[in-house]
């Protein structure tokens, strides 16, 4: 009885014991609520122990939460206390099971002895490393581990912070690969400088002697050779210019040149030398040079743009040819034909005549063989008449007396007279007039009929098969142009360029045609003296249309 009292009383005191520690526990889980603890100590077999609470190190956790790199805390076994939610991305872990593993089972065995090293130094100092990251599914992360020691209530332990690396390795290997590129392409650049050194020293070595073989051709030849840049600037003479001339290299270069020039010759050769520079078409030109003892000698001048691959000008080549023996040649030729065609013309009309009074002898009939044989030679002395009125016309403009009258004359009436006897003189053509209106120009009608005529005549001769010519006036602006037009054997580029020089004559392997070539050039002379112009368009085989532009006179 009394034992069972006892047991009671115990009982009791137990009961009142347990009920005051409910009671504390109740104030403190109270005072945990309402954050006025943030720690509590434990009292365990080992002795007392201190526990941080979870509201205590909120704000702490809430930051390693939010890290972009990963956060593990690790004790003297390698075992992970804690870590972040990163982490355990990187890992490919749930972050409840990452808890409590070793960490070294993230650590793949190429990196053990860097971790290994690394975490054996960071127990000692903070430091840091680099090492690759694995996953349970054999991902890896390149990483830099950071460590540093912490002291805890529960003893030392070592934080690691670890960063991926994955961005900043694959730009340092982009980075690696266009460093490699750019090697190369330094490699290949400095083999194509190497190669391109010696191809300039190789080019540079063909000019010198290009330029050289140039110095002894050009100081060699009997012309006067220069060079000069696009903007008209010369750039070299050779010896003969010095020669010649007597003057210094620079003198020319700055435009000594000239002075030179016969003043009558100098506007033409300006006018002629920058409207070449302009246009890049060839410069030719006839001119008097004054020589070192002050005589003048004619030249022909011809000059020559060299051009690039582009098309661009890059210099002009020129040569000036003593043409002074081949002008008094050419003068005592004129004044030969002259004074022959002076002496023909007499003797011509006397003839001419005589043909006549016999064509009108009525005593009696002549045969029809004598009659024929008059008509015959007739026809070749009006040829031969106006083969040496063309050759007096030469004279005369070469001597500067070409005669002329100048009236006002009706230019279709003209056309409309000229065609007319071109149709009796040439009965096998067929000569058509497409002319429908009236203009009146200023000038001589003879001339201007002696160049429809030769016109005309020209077409004739150089046509065969279809001989049909069309002869055709009108207004264009304040011109009037007056063309005949045939379809026989055309003229080239080349025959263009030269058809109105004088004794010039196209000549085709098919086809001949008779005349001495002066037509054309004195038709030219006469169109020039009445201020208009003369041309041609052609082409081989297609036929040919000359023509000239006269003035119209207002009224």
């Amino acid at each position: 009885m009394e034992a069972d009292k006892l047991t009671y009383d115990q009982l009791l005191a137990e009961n009142e014991r347990l009920r005051i520690k409910l009671e504390e526990a109740g104030d403190t889980i109270d005072a945990i609520r309402n954050g006025e603890v943030d720690a509590i100590v434990v009292k365990n077999d080992g002795g007392h122990q201190l526990y941080t609470l979870k509201t205590a190190d909120q704000t702490y956790r809430v930051f390693i939460e939010k890290m972009n790199e990963g956060a593990v805390t690790l004790n003297r076994e390698g075992i992970i206390l804690y870590c972040n939610t990163r982490f355990a991305a990187m890992v490919n872990e749930p972050l409840e099971k990452v808890i409590g593993l070793k960490f070294d089972i993230f650590v793949p065995e190429v990196s053990c002895d860097k971790f290994n090293e690394v975490i054996k130094d960071g127990w000692e100092n903070d430091c840091k490393g680099e090492l690759l990251l694995s996953s349970r599914d054999f991902n890896v992360t390149p990483c830099l581990i950071s460590c540093t020691t912490l002291d805890l209530d529960e003893g030392t332990a070592l934080s690691l912070i670890l960063t991926d690396l994955t961005i900043q390795k694959q730009a340092e290997w982009e980075l690696k690969v266009k460093n490699d590129q750019l090697e190369e392409a330094q490699d290949a650049a400095e083999r194509l400088n190497n190669q391109l050194e010696d191809t300039v020293r190789e080019r540079t070595a063909d000019l010198l002697v290009s330029r050289e073989h140039f110095k002894l051709l050009a100081n060699n030849i009997p012309q006067i050779t220069w060079t000069n840049l696009p903007n008209g600037e010369f750039d070299f003479c050779n010896r003969r210019w010095f020669d010649y001339t007597g003057h210094l290299y620079g003198k020319a270069a700055a435009g000594g040149w000239q002075q030179i020039v016969h003043p009558d010759d100098l506007q033409k050769t300006m006018d002629t030398y920058h409207a070449s520079l302009k246009s890049g078409d060839v410069y030719e030109l006839e001119n008097r040079f004054r020589r070192w003892d002050n005589t003048y000698r004619w030249h022909l001048n011809r000059a020559v743009p060299l051009r690039d691959d582009s098309g661009e000008i890059i210099f002009w080549v020129g040569t000036a040819t003593d043409i002074e023996e081949q002008k008094k040649q050419l003068d005592l030729k004129d004044e030969f034909i002259g004074v022959a065609s002076h002496e023909l013309k007499t003797p011509l009309t006397s003839l001419k005549g005589y043909l006549q009074l016999i064509s009108a002898y009525k005593k009696e009939e002549l045969p029809a063989v004598v009659k024929q044989y008059v008509e015959k030679a007739a026809g070749s002395l009006n040829k031969l008449q106006r083969l040496v009125n063309d050759l007096l016309d030469v004279s005369k403009i070469h001597a500067g007396r070409l005669e002329y009258m100048m009236t006002e004359v009706n230019l279709g009436n003209l056309v409309a007279s000229s065609v007319e006897n071109a149709a009796h003189i040439y009965p096998d053509f067929e000569i058509i007039n497409t002319t429908t209106e009236e203009a009146y120009i200023y000038g001589n009608a003879g001339r201007l009929e002696q160049v429809m005529m030769n016109l005309i005549n020209n077409s004739v001769k150089y046509t065969a098969d279809d001989k049909r010519i069309i002869v055709h006036a009108g207004v264009i602006g304040d011109l009037v142009r007056v063309s005949v037009t045939d379809f026989g054997i055309g003229l080239s580029p080349g025959q263009i360029d030269r058809i109105f020089e004088r004794f010039y004559r196209a000549e085709d392997k098919k086809f001949t045609a008779g005349g001495l070539g002066m037509g054309l050039y004195i038709s030219a002379e006469i169109i020039a003296n009445h201020q208009g112009k003369i041309g041609v368009e052609s082409e081989p085989g297609k036929g040919a249309m000359f023509y000239f532009d006269i003035p119209l006179v207002k009224r």
